[in-house]
């Protein structure tokens, strides 16, 4: 039996104006481009920095030397019993290890309704883990952090 014959698509440029519709992104004034949308893992790693960074330019004499860390989500054992998925993860250091703190993406954004949410998240979970390493109260760490947290 003979093949049929393809016959190429018409792209739908029919008055040489170029491609047009919603997947096709205009040029700026400057000729380029604008950037893509981020996808959530750079958002995350954005607000994870911020956080990350303000709160590290404040304590970093008090906290030596630490190292902070993002993965998509914890490395669960077989044996795990909880019903509930870890957040986040610290590691104390010792000798010339630094202490490590990873922070659990996938977790927190399940949890978060906006952008918004995700950073009052992520700004909790680093503040508690910051707090716990230097034996202090959460909101001595960081005034943003949640003071209706601390009455539980």
């Amino acid at each position: 039996m003979p093949q049929p014959e393809l016959v190429p698509r018409r792209r739908r440029d029919r008055r040489g104006r170029g491609m047009r519709g919603p997947a096709v992104q205009p040029l700026a004034a400057s000729g380029h481009r604008p950037p893509l949308p981020r996808s959530r893992r750079e958002v995350f790693d954005k607000i994870m920095l911020d956080v990350v960074t303000d709160i590290d330019a404040r304590w970093s004499d008090h906290l030596g030397l630490v190292e902070y860390a993002v993965e998509d989500a914890p490395q669960l054992p077989d044996d795990w019993d909880s019903g509930r998925v870890p957040l986040s993860s610290l590691v104390r250091g010792s000798g010339t290890t630094p202490t490590r703190l990873v922070v659990f993406r996938r977790p927190l954004e399940h949890r978060a309704a906006d952008r918004a949410d995700l950073e009052a998240i992520v700004l909790t979970i680093v503040v508690e883990q910051v707090a716990e390493l230097l034996g202090i109260e959460p909101h001595d760490v960081d005034p943003r952090y949640p003071s209706d947290l601390d009455d539980d």
